[in-house]
């Protein structure tokens, strides 16, 4: 098959009155999927483009879903719009992407109108009669390679960047992740992460490929863990894959120690380092379970390395982030290009089918990151530089170091603030922590969320730690920031951490 389309398709005709997706407020079959995407799709024909961008802004819901379908039966593909997201974010990302529609619902009606004058409501489309003909014509046209959607991560300079990925990316990833986890129609996901987020796209594409069901975790009930842990066991959901904050939520407050998840069987995590002690607990309690940690950007459609956990950890000892995916090659290289082996820390750097096609509209961002192998002279082969560096374990497993852009120099020493991190964490009375780094004032700065006082941290770290490592400011908080994709606001903190109390 060379279009995701043909998976939801078959898995229509095979599970055709089966729930594909719910959310709080209804339930979608297979069968109502395809035809509230063909509706969707049916309508844009009228923009008469092929593979352009069209953003949706909705909530996190089953009709959202129908929406990004809609969009590919088109012929062009999506853009999440968060709808929590600020105006002017979302202004920087159109000023790049130029998308020739954006699609809302009546609830957003408002904010989609100030944004485009191109905007097609869900409740009008549904609407459309289906034209099965010109749809058809659309996809006979289309290839593997065409773009599915674009995701916009962060950027170091302020303005967001669109991930291309094509449908060739995405069957490949998603067929792995897939047969690595055994994912099949006994599968019931609870999904915890925005669909603007890559990880997502492990969630919603290994559904429809296999004929599980996705059920849409209300956000809210993050807060309320307990009623958590009930809606979850309501929906009968036996695999997850969360950022290890929303796992952590439920380790610190000991949620499981008070009622049970009845039918989990498989836990995945990614987007952030997993701390060991919050990890001990769930496998405490859920002994049975498949623990697995992911690792990769975005930028790799979701995932270019993961470790199947297969043996205890002590509390401050580090995950491994294991090896490749099946069909992707990772090596490590230093600051000269030259491949790093044995135990050395080097760059991840990424081959295979994963790799996105760049960054939409951002040709120079594109060419920093997508390049030519250096270890490769003889023909055109693009690696993607993550950013991360990493090296080898005993075992030969890889073990993640940190961002280079959380690599400081401190004292005169190269300092790595994921190493802190981690010493801070494993920590007892420890909840979570994330630690900056304030140049103009040459201050490491820990904050924190514990019932632990600064003496503690710093007599706990001192066995852990060498001494240019440690905080010079120490911040307590009730409550960590976090951003929307679920993972600790750093950049934040590092503009507020005096504001709390940090001098």
């Amino acid at each position: 098959m060379k279009n995701i389309l043909e998976y939801l398709e078959q898995s229509s005709r095979q599970y055709f009155t089966k729930v594909a997706f719910t959310d709080e407020n209804r339930e979608m079959t297979y069968g109502e999927c395809v035809e509230c995407s063909q509706k969707v799709g049916t309508t844009l024909l009228e923009l008469n483009h092929k593979r352009k961008p069209i953003a949706v802004l909705m909530d996190k819901n089953v009709e959202s879903l129908s929406c990004f379908f809609g969009v590919v039966y088109s012929g062009n593909f999506y853009v999440v719009i968060d709808s929590f997201m600020p105006k002017d974010r979302i202004e920087k990302i159109f000023e790049t992407l130029q998308p020739i529609a954006l699609i809302s619902d009546y609830q957003h009606q408002e904010l989609a109108t100030s944004l485009h004058e191109t905007v097609y409501f869900y409740e009008d489309m549904m609407k459309s009669d289906i034209d099965n003909e010109k749809l058809g014509l659309i996809r006979k046209q289309m290839i593997d390679t065409d773009p599915l959607y674009a995701l916009f991560t962060s950027g170091s300079t302020g303005v967001p960047k669109g991930a291309v990925l094509s449908h060739r990316n995405v069957i490949n990833y998603a067929s792995w992740y897939k047969d690595t986890f055994e994912i099949t129609e006994n599968t019931e996901f609870g999904s915890q992460t925005p669909f603007y987020f890559s990880m997502s796209v492990s969630d919603v594409y290994s559904t429809i490929m296999s004929g599980a069901t996705l059920h849409i975790l209300p956000k809210k009930l993050f807060s309320f863990p307990i009623k958590l842990i009930e809606y979850m066991n309501e929906k009968k959901v036996n695999t997850i894959y969360w950022v290890p904050s929303a796992l952590c939520i439920v380790a610190n407050l000991k949620v499981l120690d008070y009622l049970m998840l009845e039918h989990v069987d498989k836990v995945l995590f990614a987007g952030e380092v997993m701390p060991t002690k919050q990890l001990n607990y769930w496998r405490q309690k859920l002994p049975n379970a498949m623990y697995a940690n992911l690792f990769g950007p975005t930028e790799t459609t979701d995932i270019c390395t993961y470790y199947i956990v297969d043996r205890e950890f002590k509390d401050d000892e580090v995950l491994p982030i294991g090896k490749a995916c099946d069909n992707t090659d990772v090596f490590l290289l230093d600051e000269n290009n030259c491949e790093v082996l044995g135990n050395q820390e080097g760059e991840l750097c990424v081959r295979g089918s994963f790799l996105a096609l760049g960054y939409y509209n951002n040709d120079e961002k594109t060419k920093e990151a997508f390049v030519q192998n250096p270890l490769n002279k003889a023909y055109p082969e693009v690696i993607y530089r993550t950013g991360d560096l990493v090296k080898y374990n005993d075992k030969g497993e890889l073990i993640y170091i940190t961002r280079k852009d959380f690599q400081i120099k401190h004292m005169g020493y190269r300092i790595e603030l994921g190493e802190i991190e981690a010493a801070v964490n494993s920590l007892e009375k420890i909840q979570s922590c994330a630690v900056i780094f304030d140049e103009i004032k040459d201050k490491i700065v820990l904050i924190y969320t514990g019932k632990i006082d600064d003496k503690g941290i710093m007599d706990g770290v001192s066995h852990k730690i060498p001494h240019y490592m440690h905080p010079n400011v120490i911040v307590k908080t009730k409550l960590m920031p976090y951003n929307q994709n679920g993972k600790i606001d750093r950049k934040w903190l590092k503009g507020h951490y005096e504001e709390m109390g940090g001098k």
